[in-house]
């Protein structure tokens, strides 16, 4: 990490680290806005268009998503309980607004809807106008609306469980005194259920009994197929959500498989480790019994502190992939949830910091000081550790210490285009194999395509298209298996030969325009009624700044203490991106209470920029409350 995991926000850890953001009802009352009508192509689980008049009485919260981000997933577990709770008087709606160009499929969305069981209506926002019309700028972005149609609170980033409760709470008490409070079902329609063998599997490993396992993800469980792909030989799990060990056991959107050496596996007990992705946990599996233990995480997802440690005491963040890497000597961890490596040492039973700063982005060097951004693939070749970061459609490498990029250019271009690999682009790849001749599959999951990077020729090539988002790609007997995933079943697609392709994007998620030279960039955050910033240890903020390209800001780059910051504009540059992480530690504000709650609140932002004369000065972030300055 670039800052300590021991040093800044490691006193807090111990207290908690929800997210928690809230403002007063007397904050609310000033800044009461008419919250802007839902404008979209279409809707879905409900049996019409919503209109946020047909909603009052309700509290409505507004969830802005894009199904490509691991935030956005985490949020939409976050807010279940919440939905339950509140189920009579709470309406939840997702706008789902697209990152990248898949994603803005109809039929994708509704896959993805089905595929993260999201239970309450999503509003299709392709052309991203719902979220310009509420001046979003991070996925995920979280509104309430009160039973008047009032904006009054609004928070980005994932956490806010606890401070959205209080505020729900609030609003239910002050609509029903006023008589303005409607309680009853909602406007949510499920969809018809479907019935497959595998639903959205995700990632596949040829077993030492020469039999291929399957991580089913939405069946919450794992399948032993024949090497046909097809016969189904048991299926290990309940298929129920949840995280019971056993033989009969039970997963969460289980995803990564990775078989441990035979001398390993004999010593610990159990033959293959699952990235048991939604629980944040490691999984173990017996492959001659069928039995499930928890060896590593807590269960907890991690937001701050420790990273190194015994395996059952630190938290992991949305284990996405798993892989043997013998020169670590253990199990590398696509951490998605916080854009890292992990380390898993079977036999020590302790986990590691690999690699990464937690900062997203495309950042190659050292491996202790490199940027990834949703890594969700990888594949070990000897002293080399291949991975796939899904959110800057790269495929990189880590070596000998060092992190470098093979593919591509960062968080916001993407696409499909073969050729030299400086050119070439992919579109959001989950899955990665090593090929005998030491040439590299991708699965290139939202282009629909399996890609092929030849190290010795720096070359991108197509391999197959036309795949229902694959996940992951294995060589079986000579042939490449691919993890349709959105076809829900294992393919063999690839012929002889390639078919060149050309296309590029960029995401149209519209920049902020700022001014040119000197700037104030300041994140809003008000701490929850009760709570106030605690500086008895130390600071309670801290800011972090950074720019793609690196030149873009002159000044203000880098960290510090305080949630504003002076920065200035670099002459000579039309747009860029602006890297922000704010943290800020929040603790019950009593001095009776002898050992006060804390909460630590973390968002990192990645903001597109154009800069124009007439541009503003000033950049306000809403980590949560509402900017009064604007």
């Amino acid at each position: 990490m670039a800052w300590s995991s021991t040093s800044w926000t490691s006193k807090y850890r111990a207290a908690g680290t929800a997210l928690s953001l809230d403002v007063t009802t007397a904050q609310r009352r000033r800044a009461r806005v008419r919250a802007p009508e839902l404008v979209g192509r279409g809707w879905l689980n409900t049996a019409g268009p919503l209109k946020l008049e047909d909603l009052r009485g309700k509290v409505v919260l507004l969830d802005f998503w894009t199904f490509c981000c691991i935030n956005c997933l985490h949020v939409l577990d976050e807010l279940r309980p919440l939905e339950t709770e509140f189920e009579d008087v709470l309406v939840t709606i997702g706008v789902h607004s697209p990152k990248f160009a898949h994603e803005a499929d109809p039929d994708a969305l509704r896959a993805a809807v089905e595929r993260y069981e999201v239970h309450h209506p999503v509003l299709d926002d392709p052309e991203l106008t719902t979220w310009q019309n509420y001046a979003v700028k991070a996925w995920p972005t979280l509104a309430l609306v009160d039973p008047e149609g009032y904006v009054v609170h609004v928070a980005a980033g994932e956490g806010h469980v606890d401070a959205l409760r209080q505020i729900v709470t609030e609003l239910v008490a002050e609509h029903e005194a006023k008589g303005t409070l409607h309680r009853g079902d909602g406007p949510y329609v499920p969809p018809a259920p479907a019935d497959t063998e595998l639903r959205f599997p995700a990632k596949a490993v040829v077993t030492p009994r020469n039999t291929l396992l399957v991580s089913d993800s939405a069946h919450h469980s794992l399948v032993e197929l024949d090497l046909d792909g097809e016969t189904v030989l048991r299926r290990i799990g309940t298929g129920e959500r949840g995280r019971r060990d056993g033989v009969e056991p039970t997963f969460s959107e289980p995803a990564g498989l990775a078989l441990l050496p035979p001398d390993v596996a004999a010593e610990v007990g159990y033959h293959v480790v699952v990235a048991d992705t939604v629980n944040h946990l490691l999984r173990g599996l017996d492959l001659d019994t069928g039995e499930v233990t928890t060896v590593a995480g807590t269960g907890e997802q991690w937001r701050d502190g420790d990273t190194d440690g015994p395996a059952d005491a630190i938290h992991l963040t949305s284990p996405w992939d798993v892989a043997w890497w013998e020169p670590a000597g253990g199990v590398a961890i696509a951490l998605a949830g916080n854009h890292t490596l992990g380390l898993f040492k079977p036999v020590e039973r302790r986990l590691e910091r690999l690699a990464g700063t937690t900062v997203e982005g495309l950042g190659d060097g050292p491996r202790e000081e490199a940027f990834f951004a949703q890594t969700s693939g990888l594949a070990a070749d000897g002293d080399r550790l291949w991975l796939v970061d899904s959110e800057t459609s790269a495929l990189r490498y880590l070596e000998h210490g060092e992190v470098r990029t093979a593919v591509g250019k960062g968080l916001f271009d993407f696409g499909h285009r073969d050729g030299p690999a400086d050119q070439a682009l992919l579109q959001h790849p989950l899955g990665v194999a090593v090929l005998p001749d030491g040439a590299v599959a991708v699965a290139d999951t939202y282009n629909g395509a399996i890609r092929r990077y030849d190290p010795a020729t720096d070359e991108v090539s197509t391999l197959a298209t036309d795949v229902r988002e694959p996940s992951d790609v294995l060589f079986v007997d000579g042939e490449l298996v691919v993890v349709a995933s959105a076809a829900h079943r294992l393919e063999r697609p690839v012929a002889p030969g390639t078919k060149v392709l050309g296309e590029a994007h960029r995401v149209r998620r519209p920049p902020t325009v700022l001014a040119p030279g000197d700037l104030e960039l300041t994140v809003v955050f008000t701490p929850p009624a009760g709570t106030k910033l605690d500086d008895r240890y130390g600071p309670s903020t801290r800011l972090e700044v950074t720019s793609s390209p690196p030149g873009l800001l002159a000044e203000g780059a880098g960290a510090g203490t305080d949630l504003r910051r002076a920065i200035r504009i670099a002459d000579g540059y039309a747009e860029g991106v602006l890297h922000v992480v704010a943290q800020a530690a929040s603790c019950t504000d009593d001095p009776a209470v002898e050992h006060p709650v804390c909460k630590l609140t973390r968002q990192d932002w990645g903001v597109p920029v154009r800069i124009a004369a007439d541009g503003p000065r000033r950049l306000p972030l809403l980590m949560g409350g509402l900017d009064e300055d604007r």
